[in-house]
Formats: C-alpha cells, structure tokens, sequence
C-alpha cells in the first residue's frame, strides 16, 4: 500500500458498491481476501482506498460507481483531512478552468513531478487572483507590502503529492459537470456530514438578504461579508463588480473565497475583483478604510470575548459602546462603519437584541439618527438555531444626502396565517422541513420595496396611504412610538394579529362563519348507529392487494425540485390536519449528476397514510390537492377504481384495531407497515356503499375542525378587542 495512502470506513465502502453496511460486514467474514484495516478503531475500522477498490473490482462490485462518489472518497479519506483536501482540490478546479492548456500540461507527467509544477502553476495563479501572499490592509483586492496574509495559502509540492490522485479525478469530474459544480458538490458533502462544525445560512436566506441591499432595479455593486463563513451571502449578490470578506476560520476563509472565484465568473475571463482575508473581524478589520454599497453578515451569537475591553474606544462605536453582552451591536456598528453614504446593511440576528435592555441605548440613537430601516422576524427554522425565530436588521448609511426617516419598517413572518381550512389542533406551521422561502420573500419585500422607495423619494406620505399596512404582517412605526424605556423593536410586540387589527367588523366576519360551519356540523351529524354483531367477512390485506395489481404502493420524500415551476409538497402535517399542501422540494444537490430525482405526485382518488406515529389517519385526494408532491414519512396507495373503491379503503384503513396489528413499535416512535393493514373482501357495489358513509364522516370531521378553529379565532379576537377598548361589554 502507498504511504499516505487516503482512507475509507464501512460506511463509504457502502456507498462506494451502492450497498448497506451490513453487507460490508458480511464481506469482512466471508471473504478471507477482503482488504484488512490500516487504521480507525476496533469499532470504526478505516481502510486502504486503493486495496478496497481494486477488491471491489475484482468481484465485480465496482462497475457503477459514479464518479463523484469516487472523488468524495479520496477527499473523505485524504491523510491530512478533508477540509485541506478540499482547499487543494479547489485551487485544482480554479485551474482546470481558468488554465485548461496549463493543466493538461501539469497532470502530463508523475505524480511526484505534477505536485512541483503544480506548486508553481497554483502560486502564479493564486497571486493573480488573490493578490500577493502579503498585502496592505487597505481594502483593496491587491497591493504590497505587509498587514494581511492572502485567505488561500500556496500549498507546497510535498502538501500536494498525498493529494495528486484526488486532484486528477476531481479534474475528471469538472470535465464532466463544471469546475464550480464539482467544488459545490464536494463543499455540500462536507458541510453535510459535519453538520455541528459549520453555521450555515440556509440559500432560501442568504437570497432574501442579498434582495434587500438592492436599490430599486440597481443592484449593490461592492458589498462586504465581515463574518463570511462559507461565503453563501456573497455568493447571493447578483452582478457585483467587487466582493469583499473576512473569517477568523482561516479554512472558512480559504473555501469561501475559492468558492467565490469559482462562482464569480465563468471562464476567468472577466473576474469580479474579490479580497478574501483571515482574522477576527472586530479586533483586527482586514479592511479599515474599506467603504461599500452593502453590508451582509450572518454574525456569530451571544459572544462574550468580543473584545468588550480592548475595543472600548473604537471611532466603530458610533452609537455608544456595545455591552460586554451585546456583541450582535458591535457588528451591527461594524457594518455601518462599513457603508457609503445611503449604502444599505442586512444583518441575521438573534431576536433577543431587539428586546434586551443593555442594547436598548444603542437601538435608540439608532432609531434618532435614522440608521435603523427596519425589523423582519423570520420563522422558526429559517437558519441555526432553528428553534427560535430570528430577526433581519436593515440599516442605512445616514449622511449629509441622506434624508432620516421619522419611522421603522416592521415585518413579522415568524406566525403565517394557516390556511382557511386549518383545524385548531393542527400542529404549527413553521419548522426548516416546510419553510416556504418563496413566501416568505414575498411578505417581506412587497413590505420592504414600497417603504423603501417612499421614503428615499416621498417620505412625508403616510404609511396609510401608500398602502403598506398589512394587518399582522407588516406595520410602519413612527419612531417616536418606540422611543420608551424598553425601546423593545420585537415585530410581534407592535403588530395585533389579523382579527383584532381588522377590529370588529373582522370579529363579525368570523361569527358569521362560525354560524353557518355549525349549522353545517348539525346537518352532517351521522345518525343513530344501528346496534349489532361484529361482521365476519372474509378479509385480504393491502399487501395482497399489491401483489394481485389491485392497487400500487408508493413512497414519499424522494424527490428534489427542478428550478422550474414549484411543486407544492403534502407533508405529514397537512395529512394530519387535513390542510392544503404546504411544504416545498428540496433543491437537488449542487454537481449532482444527471437529471433531478422526480417525485411522486398524487393524483384524484390516491389514499395517503402516515408511516410514523401510530394514528388512525387516512386521506383520499381530491382535484383541489391533485398535483402535489407525496411527503417524507408518507406512503400512498393507488387503488385500481374497477376492483377498490378509494373512500371504502380509506375508511377501512382507519380502524383501530386494524392500525393496532399493522403497527410496530421502537423505543421512540410507533412505524405503520401499511401492507398489513387489512380490509374486507366485498364486491364493489357494497364497497361504493360503506365508501358514501365514510365520505360523510370525513366532511363531518373536517367540519369540527373548522369549528374548532373559528370558534377559537372568535374567542381570541374577542379576548383582544375587549382589552384594547376596539369591543365594547354591551
């Protein structure tokens, strides 16, 4: 075996012959030439790539490997780690698509002799793109002399000879789908496996900030990341002409600016001039005379070693020195020492810095001034920690030309309204899983954009009459209304919700409503049950129906979005709670080869039921859900309409006792195995009848569950109007 030789576990040999790992270990015992462990632990056994592969191939369980699946193995298991593995790999690609003759050149020769030459090819490249190893920390993307270090280090000939294979098939793999589709798919894998060690800003994100900065149909053309991380909110901006970011992850640093030199261009022709830098942004700006269009910054949360007391007579701290517990303020300062004159910041923060009281100085003369724009709170899920709602701060640049506005934009996202059909004991909208990031960009620039433009041309119009009051979502705030002892800018504190803003005509509306579903209730109120003994029908199982072509069986939760025309997705929770669709599919990963997995998609008369949870559910498709994407943790049966009525299989499917001896149990959840589910065998005439009766019942559940949440939305809207003096006791 080669020394240095990269390495790979069970689960990567796995994926490697597109097998289990209990096949894996099943090779290990019967196949005394299986390859042995170089490495790992006694429970984790790491082994030689190369032996596995070869042995792979010699008992004909290679053949199909992909080979981007290949390359992520010799990156995974690189002697020096993934992540430097990565860097080399990316200054690879840079090559291979800036200098395609140069590389054909290079991979010419040995290995020993490619690692020397390509040390000099990636030097000369690097410097051209980047900037000398050691510049002025001037802000530009050049210059000389000393006061930073470049982000993407030159590697030597020795660092690159362990990597020399790895870079040859990384070569082949950008031949195949692109220099930049191949680094993005290989920095998704290593993002994904190592979910605790990065804070990601989900795309869906980093594109409604990116959004934010721009100025009507102009685009922010320089725009700087101080806390870049992988470089996701650069690489949002559309058509910049100079990118600016800095890390105190010097790996951070290097993999966002090759992803930003691989992004930014397409053949290196024309690069958008881009400065890259490592260091702790706040003690040691890489770029302190650096002015842009835009600030975007996803900071870290709730640092305490921010450098309170080193940094406690910074020129930054223009609106009073942040707390030692307020560092979100620091670089909420930072960026708008940052800015040009107008220019515009969009900060992801943490929904505590609205409200806590030692910021609350700070985000007074912030509002004084008018540097703060506005306030969105996003739903739960929306980025790390996904269990809180986060906030966007949008600020500008006061200056001489720039005219403050008396008023604060605030948007509240955080709670959407449920659909008319939801029932109240549904479980709540929200969560990563179903965020719908197209609405949610919606709600906050259809507030954002009017607001903006009102007030940089016509402020003195009244909120009202440019029609930017959204009850419960959005609401323009004079500032004077905010400038209390708490100075709380929470959106959720200043907006009443949907009924209680629409005061009592709304509460009249919802009575209505109430009167006519309960007169609806009492009409589908099932009558007398006829008393008698249990039935004794031959009975079949879903199973064998199956299997006789009776009905197909699918799964959900496979699919991936296309880029083309959304697709709504039927989510566990909206078969739950009888709702419309309301998730979205996941995009396909970035470099993935061929064409996007399709979903399964229901159609009129398909019974869909829960895997998960052990609770009698099931639901027929009509024409308004047709359409939809099928779920995660959903399966669905497609029964044939000549041989099985679809409400008679749906109701039949529900019962308890059938759901109790189809079900299993694990520690921690109870998993339904619907091809256990059983119903009788009648002819399809006497299916069809008990098919209208459980009809019926639907309409009827589905009718006490709209009471249910009318009766509750009444309630509550009287509750509000009662104390806010909009309803009077009489």
């Amino acid at each position: 075996m080669p020394e240095n030789s990269t390495e790979v576990t069970a689960a990567g040999i796995a994926r490697l012959a597109g097998v289990g790992r209990a096949a894996v270990s099943n090779w290990r015992r019967r196949h005394a030439d299986f390859p042995k462990p170089v490495g790992g632990t006694e429970t984790s056994p790491a082994f030689a790539l190369p032996e596995v592969e070869q042995w792979l191939r010699d008992q004909g369980k290679l053949a199909e490997i992909p080979l981007r699946e290949r390359v992520w193995q010799q990156l995974a298991g690189h002697p020096a780690g993934a992540v430097p593995a990565l860097v080399h790999t990316g200054c690879a690609l840079l090559l291979v698509r800036d200098r395609p003759t140069a590389w054909l050149e290079i991979t010419a020769v040995s290995d020993a002799r490619m690692a020397k030459v390509l040390h000099l090819a990636l030097n000369s490249l690097l410097t051209a793109r980047f900037g000398p190893a050691t510049g002025d920390a001037d802000g530009s993307a050049g210059g000389g002399g000393t006061g930073y270090e470049r982000a993407v280090h030159t590697p030597t000939a020795e660092e690159l000879l362990p990597s020399v294979p790895l870079l040859r098939a990384a070569a082949e793999l950008a031949a195949e789908t692109g220099a930049r589709q191949a680094f993005e798919f290989l920095l998704g894998r290593q993002l994904a496996a190592n979910p605790r060690q990065f804070t990601l800003t989900p795309p869906g994100l980093a594109e409604l900030m990116a959004a934010l900065v721009r100025t009507g149909d102009r685009p922010a053309r320089t725009v700087l990341d101080p806390a870049t991380g992988t470089g996701a909110l650069l690489r949002a901006v559309s058509s910049p002409t100079a990118l600016y970011a800095q890390d105190a992850d010097p790996d951070l640093a290097a993999l966002s600016a090759l992803r930003l030199a691989l992004h930014s261009d397409t053949d290196g022709s024309n690069p958008i001039a881009l400065a890259v830098r490592t260091g702790d942004t706040l003690r040691a700006d890489a770029f302190p005379r650096l002015t842009v269009d835009a600030v975007l910054c996803h900071p870290p949360f709730n640092e305490r070693n921010w450098g309170h007391d080193e940094l406690a007579y910074d020129p930054r701290w223009e609106y009073g020195l942040p707390a030692r517990t307020e560092s979100e303020l620091a670089w909420v300062q930072h960026a708008l020492a940052h800015l040009r004159e107008g220019g515009t910041a969009v900060l992801l923060m943490p929904p505590a810095a609205a409200s806590r009281r030692s910021g609350r100085r700070i985000r007074a003369d912030l509002l004084r001034r008018g540097a703060l724009r506005a306030v969105v709170a996003l739903p739960a899920g929306a980025a790390p920690p996904y269990g809180i709602p986060l906030h966007l701060w949008v600020l500008r640049k006061p200056g001489a030309g720039v005219r403050p506005s008396p008023e604060l934009l605030l948007v509240d996202t955080a709670e959407p309204a449920e659909p008319p059909t939801a029932p109240a004991s549904a479980p709540a909208s929200g969560g990563r899983d179903r965020l719908d990031w197209q609405a949610v960009r919606s709600a906050v620039l259809d507030a954002w954009e009017p607001f903006d433009g009102r007030t940089r041309s016509e402020p003195d119009i009244p909120a009202e009459a440019a029609g930017q009051e959204r009850p419960g979502v959005s609401r323009v705030v004079p500032v004077i209304e905010l400038l209390d002892d708490d100075v709380d800018l929470a959106p959720a504190r200043h907006l009443p919700s949907p009924a209680a803003a629409g005061g009592p005509g709304e509460l009249t509306r919802v009575r209505d409503r109430l009167t006519e579903t309960l007169r609806l209730t009492a009409t589908l109120t099932p009558p007398p049950a006829d008393v008698s003994g249990p039935a004794h029908w031959p009975l079949t199982t879903v199973g064998e129906l199956a299997r006789a072509g009776a009905l197909h069986l699918r799964t959900g939760g496979t699919g991936t979005g296309t880029g083309a025309a959304p697709v709504p997705v039927l989510t566990e929770h909206d078969v739950l709670g009888s709702t419309a669709p309301s998730g979205t599919l996941p995009t396909a990963p970035a470099g993935s080869e061929g064409p996007p997995e399709e979903p399964v998609l229901v159609e009129p008369g398909d019974v869909v039921v829960p895997v998960l949870g052990g609770g009698s559910v099931a639901r027929v498709i009509d024409e308004a859900t047709a359409g939809a994407a099928l779920g995660r943790n959903l399966q669905l049966l497609r029964p044939d309409p000549a041989a099985v009525d679809p409400w008679f299989l749906a109701g039949f499917l529900r019962g308890t006792a059938n759901n109790r001896q189809a079900s299993s149990y694990a520690s921690t959840a109870t998993r339904l195995d619907a091809r256990r589910l059983q119903l009788p065998r009648l002819p399809l005439a006497e299916q069809q009848r008990y098919g209208e009766r459980f009809r019926a019942l639907a309409a009827f559940e589905d009718a006490l569950r709209l009471t249910g949440r009318l009766g509750g939305q009444l309630v509550q809207g009287m509750y509000d109007g009662l104390t806010d003096g909009t309803v009077t006791p009489e």
